[in-house]
């Protein structure tokens, strides 16, 4: 089975980049849909992005839409932030799903990484 991990986080200025990358310990991702989260101190977890199979569509929540873009290969995928604001600070989340379609709800997702910190200051 796949085993997300995520790396990248950090503490990055409002306004700044950070790239985080998420590879598997296990099987590769081949064939599902992977996602990106994030949960927030007091808040619950919410969708970033998700993307099929190379090639295949993405989405985006609309509060990243724009300064998001998630990219992945045979061995891992990333989620490329810009333009950061405070309120994405928060641990962010890889996830697959066995799905045959972009899926945006954490239920449909079968497996998770550990999480890593995002912090923006302003």
């Amino acid at each position: 089975q796949v085993q997300p991990v995520e790396s990248g986080g950090g503490l990055v200025q409002a306004g700044g980049s950070l790239r985080l990358s998420c590879a598997s310990s296990g099987r590769f991702f081949t064939g599902y849909i992977m996602g990106w989260f994030r949960q927030a101190p007091g808040k619950e977890r919410e969708f970033v992005a998700a993307r099929g199979w190379i090639g295949s569509t993405v989405y985006y929540a609309d509060s990243v839409k724009g300064r998001f873009t998630i990219s992945r290969d045979y061995f891992k995928v990333d989620l490329q932030m810009n333009s950061l604001k405070p309120e994405d600070t928060a641990v962010y989340y890889c996830a697959a799903a066995r799905s045959s379609s972009l899926v945006t709800t954490t239920a449909a997702y079968d497996y998770w990484g550990q999480g890593t910190q995002v912090t923006v200051s302003s």
